[in-house]
């Protein structure tokens, strides 16, 4: 990043009529809290790559064992909580509005860290200097969001494209240990789409990956009959589950709620 913080124009994300003055309270809240936090979603991604498209909310990382203390700061100043799962996510209400407090990736289990911290990326935005998601960890953010509601890999090759040599590929791929299939193919995907730009993804692990899978070919499927696809949409891998006799890795319900309950 540059000394001096690029100026996100609020209004051309198009932000729910009246809220401006919301995220601007809430972000200056945020920063008086002392609680260490990072703007993620669509404002991260401008930061990144310069795209600005419509966004309904905020959502904001931090570690898990901070969220408390986050969400009881804003309790503390008349905002409303909701705790929406308390593996992952909670809420801060004023009307309305809100935004999200996320401290874990929902499906694969990938908690926010102090290594989400280690580099220092930030905007201008509603009146505040705020710090936004590294490009390492708002890949990992996207990875596992693949299903027929919203599919986020143009935003993962993206990311790729205009932030390749600021990306710690060593700790991405240690954080996806356990799925490195999906990170290959999030790789195979962006070699698709740019295929002159091959060599923004490091060879060693391209090769790695690919090795992985040629290795992995020559083994005997598992003992127990698993289904992963909930990993990626929690909805439309149900039925393998409910019917067909996987076993689930997820553990959660068949829908996510993000409007508030009646």
């Amino acid at each position: 990043m540059t000394d001096t913080p690029p100026v996100l124009d609020a209004s051309a994300f198009d932000p729910p009529p009246n809220s401006q003055g919301f995220y601007t309270d809430s972000l200056r809240l945020l920063g008086e809290s002392g609680v260490p936090y990072l703007l993620s979603g669509t404002y991260a991604l401008s930061c990144h790559t310069g795209i600005i498209r419509p966004t309904k909310d905020m959502d904001v990382f931090c570690k898990a064992g901070d969220a408390p203390r986050l969400l009881a700061w804003f309790k503390q100043h008349g905002y409303e909580i909701e705790v929406e799962d308390d593996r992952w996510i909670g809420k801060v209400w004023q009307g309305e509005h809100f935004f999200d407090v996320i401290y874990n990736l929902s499906s694969a289990s990938i908690p926010v860290t102090e290594d989400w911290f280690r580099d220092t990326y930030e905007v201008e935005i509603y009146g505040s200097i705020v710090p936004v998601t590294p490009p390492t960890e708002f890949i990992l953010s996207k990875l596992f969001i693949q299903d027929r509601y919203r599919y986020d890999g143009a935003d993962v090759a993206h990311v790729i494209l205009k932030k390749h040599d600021e990306i710690d590929w060593k700790r991405l791929l240690a954080t996806m240990e356990l799925q490195w299939e999906v990170l290959l193919i999030h790789l195979l995907n962006f070699r698709f789409i740019y295929p002159t730009e091959r060599d923004c993804v490091p060879r060693w692990l391209f090769d790695e990956l690919i090795d992985r899978a040629r290795l992995q070919a020559d083994l005997p499927p598992a003992n127990v009959k698993v289904c992963r696809g909930r990993l990626l949409s929690p909805r439309d891998y149900l039925v393998d589950i409910c019917d067909w006799g996987f076993a689930d890795v997820v553990g959660k319900g068949l829908e996510e709620q993000h409007e508030r309950k009646a």
